[in-house]
């Protein structure tokens, strides 16, 4: 007896004129990195950029795609969509850089749970005004999220890339925490193109310089991150690892946080929902502890800090360490290379949720 569908419990919300029941309306501000006015070619010249969502607003990214559809130097624009909604802004971007000559690749993922009926329209819509349309590698969700604009400079090419540990959905970018990343780098960029050039065509996946892909090396990368880890722990040099995600329920990862911690290095995991790994429990995962933040937004952000003696990395990724994202899905993680970046997310993303107790509880080994 009772509802069926609590979801549907959620219209409820805006049927009922009781505004003591609701948050106040969250004052997100203009990324601080960017100028409104500043061309993002020029800024991203000058280093990458990182976009805090919902604490700054998603319209940074929105911007970046509008100016280059706006630019006659842009030649090729390709973006990735999974979970996009149906706000019109950036489908109708995608059409006008369509009507004004560029070359504009779409690559669909049509099972998107929630959102199949909008993201088919998406794709008949783009391929209406002469957009290149795919739906990625069969038996593979599409997953990553990643934005790639290709210019040309002079005699050259330049590729500007934007990756996201979240979706392209303007709504959902003011309810879920997530980091958007703008570069240049012409490696990360590159990778970028090869993976899109391997979804859109029967190709194999070529080399790739800096980005991790699922299924072919994200979770091998991550387990090595992890062993370099207990290896520096043996040796009793700082072992280190602080891990924020959405869900862990991978075996092969789990397995080799234990082994980690038993080899002495010191474990954090920042875990919004499922937790197959049992924290604190006597003699096996005393080194690791397991916590949950539930507060106002909902927590989305993938964050990994690998401290292994004197090497530290800090990987954003699309991923969960879960096996269908390791196994079944095309995901993406990529480093943060610029020191002060780093350490803008250690502060935000790891040691203000680390440190908060109001709104985490912790898991016990019980």
């Amino acid at each position: 007896p009772g509802p069926v569908n609590l979801v549907r419990l959620q219209q409820v919300i805006d049927l009922v004129e009781a505004p003591q029941l609701l948050f106040p309306p969250y004052p997100a501000s203009y990324p601080r990195q960017l100028v409104p006015g500043q061309s993002f070619f020029e800024r991203l010249h000058q280093g990458d950029v990182l976009i805090h969502q919902p604490f700054e607003r998603f319209d940074g990214v929105i911007d970046f795609l509008r100016e280059a559809v706006a630019d006659p130097q842009v030649l090729a624009i390709k973006q990735t969509i999974y979970r996009t909604g149906s706000d019109p802004q950036m489908m109708d971007l995608l059409r006008e850089a369509v009507r004004r000559g560029k070359e504009v690749t779409a690559v669909v993922e049509l099972k998107a749970r929630f959102d199949e009926e909008a993201n088919i329209n998406w794709a008949e819509q783009l391929e209406s005004v002469g957009a290149q349309v795919v739906y990625g590698v069969v038996g593979l969700k599409t997953h990553a999220k990643m934005l790639l604009v290709t210019r040309r400079e002079g005699r050259v090419l330049k590729r500007y890339g934007h990756l996201s540990t979240g979706n392209y959905n303007p709504r959902t970018a003011k309810l879920y925490t997530d980091l958007s990343y703008l570069t240049c780098d012409a490696r990360m960029t590159a990778d970028m193109d090869t993976l899109f050039v391997h979804l859109a065509s029967p190709s194999r996946l070529g080399r790739m310089n800096k980005l991790w892909a699922a299924p072919f090396l994200l979770q091998k990368k991550m387990l090595e991150k992890i062993l370099s880890v207990g290896a520096a722990a043996e040796k009793g040099q700082p072992a280190r690892i602080v891990a924020k995600m959405n869900s862990l329920t991978d075996p092969v990862l789990i397995q080799a946080l234990i082994s980690a911690g038993q080899k002495g290095a010191q474990i954090d995991l920042i875990i919004r929902g499922a937790c197959m790994l049992p924290a604190g429990l006597s003699g096996k995962t005393d080194n690791i502890r397991v916590r949950s933040i539930i507060g106002r937004f909902l927590e989305h952000s993938r964050v990994f800090f690998f401290e292994a003696g004197d090497v530290q990395d800090i990987y954003l990724s699309s991923a969960d360490w879960m096996t269908r994202n390791m196994t079944r899905r095309i995901e993406l993680a990529w480093p943060v290379l610029d020191l002060e970046l780093r350490q803008r997310i250690v502060d935000e993303c790891l040691l203000a949720y680390l440190h908060d107790t109001r709104n985490a509880w912790t898991l016990g080994a019980d």
